[in-house]
């Protein structure tokens, strides 16, 4: 089980192998951390991610890291779930970004990653289900991956991945 540390900033200047974003499935950029993390790799990202796409809810693949900083190799594209209410599956897609992130994380050698708090922006899952999900997958999922940083990009996500992670 890999060490997971909780950290509020800016995800695209973290110290890790491979970052993973809040993708759309297009794969093409989108708003919050998916667009500065677009932003911050340059325009290459977008092009590998267009050959990849499209990617499914729960699902993750992988690029280069193209411009953001070494030791940044991978960025790790994954689909959230928009919510709907709960009703129609979106904690069992949440928690399949979650380990499919740390799956491919595996694939390329990654031993240290960075997540966002996936699908609380735009699409809308509630903060503090989402950060249950997110620590309770990670401790879960049999992984290489060594250490996990979760990168809270408020107070209140910072608060709520701390509480769940102290549970």
């Amino acid at each position: 089980m890999p060490v997971i540390e909780v950290v509020l900033g800016d995800i695209t200047r973290e110290d890790v192998d491979a970052i993973v974003t809040a993708a759309n499935e297009s794969l093409l950029g989108g708003g919050g951390v998916d667009g500065a993390i677009h932003r911050a790799a340059g325009p290459r990202l977008a092009q590998a991610g267009a050959a990849l796409a499209p990617c499914a809810a729960g699902d993750a693949v992988a690029t280069p890291a193209f411009d953001l900083n070494p030791p940044v190799r991978h960025v790790i594209h994954t689909v959230g779930p928009v919510w709907e209410g709960g009703d129609y599956g979106e904690a069992d897609i949440l928690t399949s970004c979650y380990r499919r992130s740390l799956e491919v994380a595996d694939e390329v050698g990654a031993h240290r990653v960075a997540f966002p708090a996936i699908a609380t922006g735009v699409y809308g899952f509630p903060p503090a289900r989402a950060a249950t999900i997110a620590i309770s997958t990670i401790r879960a999922t049999p992984t290489d991956v060594e250490h996990v940083r979760l990168v809270a990009f408020d107070d209140e996500t910072y608060d709520l991945l701390t509480a769940a992670a102290q549970a």
